[in-house]
């Protein structure tokens, strides 16, 4: 009895569903130890956060190359941080070894913060 490989399309369903369960809002300030590594990446809002996850995952090169390109996707900038920390920030967070994806959390365009209020 021979055991069948599951699909190409099964195995992405599959990370991407893995991917999704392990995304969560965490408050920004305790992603500091990440930027200080220099493994926190931004993602903008716009885009797919999970999607982007999966994409880095797939080692998507071309795809990846191009929301950096358009400034999509990148490392966290020291002004983005302070922004972030100053302002008590929610992001949207995954990781993608060694990378941690986050992405601001955006209520009608303003951004999330921790004690419930927005910026």
């Amino acid at each position: 009895m021979s055991e069948s490989k599951p699909e190409p399309e099964q195995n992405e369903a599959v990370e991407r569903a893995r991917l999704n369960s392990e995304t969560a809002k965490i408050a920004w300030h305790e992603l500091q130890r990440f930027f200080a590594q220099g493994n926190a990446v931004a993602v903008a809002p716009q885009l797919d956060l999970v999607e982007v996850a999966y994409q880095i995952a797939c080692d998507n090169k071309a795809c990846v190359e191009r929301w950096m390109e358009q400034q999509q996707v990148g490392p966290v900038s020291d002004q983005q941080a302070r922004e972030w920390l100053d302002a008590n920030a929610l992001v949207w967070s995954v990781v993608v070894r060694p990378w941690v994806l986050v992405q601001p959390i955006l209520q009608e365009g303003v951004m999330q913060t921790d004690n419930g209020a927005t910026d």
